[in-house]
């Protein structure tokens, strides 16, 4: 074989090798050092302000980052809170309109168990009375068998239900715990930041520290590009939802608006955890257009949903719509919904990557060229 075909060889092995090692190294150190990751991302995100602070009012460095931290905190709270109140006052509100309305889903169920449910079960016992022994024998066990499946199942959730508090529960001291971490870590790094950013700057080769700060860049304007398209994205869901309740004449719609947008951003939710009960509830109280006023809300949601996303995503985070969207159809489908998060950051760090040269150096090390 010829030589210089054999460490082209070898160097792609060294360099695939050095890949995936890289990246398990960094999922395993990732689990150990969260907390200071996401102080980091606290820093830089109120650095603008500690740095306002600090020059503009000639706040003293410790001082400012502390009035940062108390001030970006303190509004996290505060929106956290009014978010909760509301939700209590609504929950109030659906609990009193529930007792009142609850005569009329009984009545409702009463008047569907005689119109369509008794109907269909003397047929069926009908049916069931003229088969022979056999097959009445067969769906007689299939039907214990349904119950028994039924009340395994049941005990399994309820199970689940119980362990899922449980583990909440037991978790609290350990989420306290790391959050107090996460607070002292984003004082010490935002107070020496500048310090922290030069020592990164004298450790890193030239060569590196331009990769780094290419990438860097471009990965700040992908992140902030796809935070102000998913709050734009929910934006455009609280506007809709909330035109559509107004037009409906629903109480409490900018409450229900805020929550809908909300629940929006998160996976496996998404705004029919919202729609689809309520949907379910008002058509069994016996207000069927009230029922068909929220489904057609509730798709037309869905429906801009689906083609705004690729467009809104593709215009704030600078890619290609029919990559963002082969982006997220395969995300979703090798990760579920959380896929329409990990496939759209996936092309944005192979872009970065493509843009900082990296795979082209890559490259040219396998071939064996020098690097200018």
């Amino acid at each position: 074989m010829n030589r210089n075909l054999l460490y082209m060889i070898l160097r792609l092995i060294f360099v695939i090798v050095a890949t995936v090692a890289g990246f398990y190294v960094l999922l395993y150190m990732s689990g150990l050092i969260y907390p200071f990751i996401i102080a980091f991302a606290f820093a830089y995100l109120i650095n603008p302000v500690v740095n306002f602070l600090n020059q503009k009012l000639q706040f003293p460095r410790a001082l400012a980052v502390l009035v940062s931290l108390i001030l970006v905190f303190g509004a996290i709270v505060g929106l956290v809170t009014y978010l909760v109140t509301e939700a209590i006052s609504a929950t109030t509100y659906l609990l009193q309109l529930v007792t009142v309305k609850f005569p009329d889903i009984v009545t409702f169920a009463q008047q569907f168990a005689l119109n369509h449910i008794m109907p269909l079960y003397d047929d069926l016992i009908s049916k069931f009375n003229h088969l022979g022994e056999p097959q009445r024998y067969t769906i007689t066990q299939n039907i214990q068998n349904l119950g028994t499946e039924a009340t395994t199942q049941m005990k399994e959730l309820l199970t689940a239900i119980i362990s899922g508090l449980t583990n909440f529960i037991s978790a609290l001291p350990t989420t306290l715990t790391v959050l107090v971490f996460i607070l002292l870590a984003t004082f010490f790094i935002s107070y020496d930041w500048h310090r922290l950013a030069q020592k990164a700057r004298n450790l890193l080769p030239n060569r590196v520290h331009g990769y780094g700060k290419t990438i860097f860049v471009d990965l700040r304007k992908a992140l902030f590009g796809f935070v102000k398209a998913q709050l734009t994205l929910v934006s455009m869901t609280t506007v809709i939802v909330l035109i559509g309740l107004l037009i409906l004449r629903v109480p409490y719609a900018i409450t229900i608006a805020i929550i809908t947008g909300v629940v929006d951003l998160l996976p496996y939710l998404g705004t029919g955890a919202v729609f689809v009960p309520w949907v379910i509830y008002v058509f069994f109280t016996g207000d069927t257009g009230f029922a068909i006023g929220l489904l057609i809300l509730y798709i037309v949601v869905i429906v801009q949903r689906q083609i705004m996303e690729p467009k809104v995503l593709s215009s704030n985070i600078g890619l290609d719509p029919l990559a963002t969207l082969v982006a997220l159809f395969v995300g979703f489908k090798l990760f579920g919904f959380l896929g329409l998060i990990i496939g759209p950051v996936t092309l944005v760090l192979l872009n970065t990557l493509h843009k900082a040269n990296v795979f082209h150096d890559l490259w040219k090390y396998i071939k064996g060229s020098p690097s200018k």
